[in-house]
């Protein structure tokens, strides 16, 4: 009896579970981070690239895409964040942020916001520009 219950709640999590469809939209953003300082990332440094929604001043933002991994090279450095157009909202706000860091340290960050209007009208590819952290 045990097996059945535990095969049907198996069963039952899977039905639910909603796989994206063949024929769903994917929009994208292309952009590169750059810094102004003549410094180089050192060889362990990672870069974080986030899309979110800012709406809410007293929550935090929702996260639609992030880009996370190792630099590849020096500044500018790329990323390609997608996301799902129907989970625009009309009316929200929406930014693009950026973080370097390198053996658990924050090097560098994005101290502006980067607005997006996510209407395929975007300045492709996007220049994100990032602060020294201290």
């Amino acid at each position: 009896m045990k097996k059945i219950a535990l095969f049907a709640s198996i069963a039952l999590m899977a039905a639910c579970q909603s796989a994206p469809s063949p024929t769903a939209t994917v929009a994208s953003l292309d952009g590169e981070v750059f810094y102004l300082q003549r410094i180089a990332l050192p060889p362990n440094a990672t870069l974080s690239v986030s899309l979110q929604d800012v709406s809410l001043a007293d929550a935090p933002a929702v996260v639609l895409d992030e880009q996370s991994g190792p630099v590849n090279g020096q500044v500018p450095l790329p990323f390609h964040l997608s996301y799902d157009p129907t989970r625009v909202k009309p009316g929200h706000r929406y930014a693009v942020s950026a973080r370097i860091e390198a053996d658990g340290q924050l090097m560098f960050i994005t101290t502006e916001q980067h607005p997006v209007q996510l209407d395929g009208k975007d300045p492709q590819p996007l220049k994100i520009r990032v602060n020294a952290a201290r």
